[in-house]
């Protein structure tokens, strides 16, 4: 199955190039010939009122889906901490309130002094195709929290994030490097791979 237009709900630049990224690496144009950045959708707010990763992705995706008339796909994403018993997890992106959020500079404070730095994080992915159906999968990437942040790449707890089996931090690698890797571009795997059967 390939769609002529895919958006992908977010407002977020960073997000929209990265999900473009992953989708161009491991489909090509098979999965979608064209991937939009719908600014006039994106100012509609979801309320992400969902108690689990997969019920906020698909409010997110079937609104967008239902607004545009085109097939959507969202994501709803989050840092999972052993030590801080699963958190931030489902509200990675609001636990700190207010302009220039430093959301690696905030889990770093709050992991002063903790030994164990196991994480992962998590990502569910919803594609919403208007009046036929709706496809949810997720993906996981695991790895430990560093002591300091390291890099300018990527966003959020990026600087903070090194996978198992490397030595540099999420916001160190390259993009590419990256992308081949991370929970989003596992859950798109899964994703990709269903409707390709």
């Amino acid at each position: 199955m390939t769609f002529d237009r895919l958006i992908i709900a977010t407002g977020n630049q960073g997000k929209f190039r990265e999900f473009t990224q992953i989708i161009r690496a491991l489909s090509g144009e098979d999965f979608a010939r064209e991937i939009v950045f719908a600014p006039e959708v994106a100012s509609m707010i979801v309320e992400e009122t969902g108690r689990t990763y997969r019920e906020n992705s698909m409010l997110k995706a079937c609104a967008w889906a239902e607004e545009s008339g085109c097939p959507c796909l969202a994501d709803d994403s989050g840092l999972e901490v052993n030590a801080l018993g699963g958190a931030p997890g489902l509200y990675s992106a609001r636990v700190v309130k207010g302009a220039g959020v430093d959301y690696a500079a905030w889990l770093l404070s709050e992991m002063a002094g903790v030994q164990d730095r196991s994480a992962r994080f998590t990502a569910s992915l919803a594609l919403c195709v208007p009046d036929e159906f709706t496809l949810i999968t997720e993906g996981y990437c695991y790895g430990t929290i560093s002591d300091s942040p390291r890099g300018s790449n990527g966003f959020g707890y990026d600087p903070v994030f090194i996978p198992d089996g490397r030595t540099l931090t999420f916001a160190e690698l390259d993009s590419r490097v990256k992308n081949s890797i991370s929970h989003r571009s596992n859950a798109f795997r899964k994703l990709y791979a269903h409707l390709m059967r």
